[in-house]
């Protein structure tokens, strides 16, 4: 019960990433600000680390690894991912990242032999990806279509693949770090990263920051220094099944699509909506069975 409600709680974390980031966009690039959110988020998670007494000195052994796992997630994955976003309304990119359990049950079928796509499974994806669809019947009304449009769905693909790979990472590397010293160094350097790349391939139009940027900024560091310290925990535990775990990201695009309703003047509820959103629950619902009664038979 503790591992499903942790879970929802990073997801909903993350839901709320797409209009913070919308807002964040009117004050500077999506690079530049997803260079900000990352560097920033390592550092929050500095004062954690410290209070729970993590041993750097043998974490950093393992730098090499760190470091790589920031560049392709932090710097690759959520590069991708901004500039996807900065083309896609908020609420078409929520759904879209929101298929993402199913590229992540699909690698794990492939990579890890004892997380194999069983018929239950299997049926709570399709469903899953049935609410996605029907939410995405009304969203993609929103005006924006054309090449730009196009280029930012097949930017918000890649993340998602990207992100598939490093839950097969973490779930192959379990015990290697510590998840909490593995999200603190992985964000910073790739935020670092991603502020370089930035400085080189954008036209930085920054704006006066207002209180209401430092807001944002703020929420978006938290966001992934909380939800990834939470997440890589989840997927360190033993028992845990990768496929079955980010079957809960399923709760990303109902976040971010409800958000969009409170948020956006320009966004209502729909019966399409509201008809995704109920689909998207029965197929956590009917996963979620399956872990239940095994549950009771152990």
């Amino acid at each position: 019960m503790k591992t499903n409600l942790f879970a929802i709680l990073a997801c909903i974390l993350w839901g709320s990433a797409f209009v913070g980031a919308k807002i964040g966009f009117e004050y500077t690039t999506p690079l530049h600000l997803s260079g900000m959110r990352f560097s920033l988020a390592g550092l929050l998670l500095i004062p954690y680390l410290m209070y729970r007494k993590v041993d750097w000195k043998a974490n950093l052994r393992e730098w090499k690894y760190m470091l790589g796992f920031g560049f392709l997630q932090s710097c690759i994955q959520y590069g991708l991912f901004f500039m996807g976003l900065n083309l896609v309304p908020a609420s078409v990119s929520a759904i879209i990242i929101g298929g993402g359990p199913l590229f992540i049950a699909l690698m794990a079928h492939i990579a890890l032999p004892d997380d194999k796509l069983t018929l239950r499974k299997s049926f709570a994806i399709l469903l899953g990806l049935t609410g996605i669809v029907c939410i995405s019947l009304t969203k993609g009304g929103t005006g924006q279509t054309g090449m730009a449009f196009y280029a930012g769905v097949a930017l918000l693909i890649l993340s998602n693949l990207v992100g598939a790979s490093t839950n097969i990472i973490i779930a192959r590397n379990k015990g290697r770090v510590s998840p909490v010293m593995l999200t603190a160094f992985a964000n910073f350097t790739g935020g670092v990263m991603l502020y370089i790349l930035s400085f080189f391939t954008e036209d930085w139009y920054i704006r006066e920051y207002t209180p209401v940027f430092y807001a944002v900024w703020l929420w978006l560091a938290f966001i992934p220094a909380a939800g990834f310290s939470i997440w890589y925990t989840l997927l360190q535990k033993p028992g845990v099944k990768v496929s079955e775990l980010n079957m809960w990201k399923f709760v990303i695009p109902v976040t971010g699509v409800i958000l969009s309703w409170i948020w956006l003047p320009s966004e209502k509820p729909d019966v399409y909506s509201v008809t995704g959103i109920i689909v998207i629950t029965c197929a956590l619902l009917i996963l979620q069975g399956k872990s239940s009664r095994k549950r009771t038979t152990t």
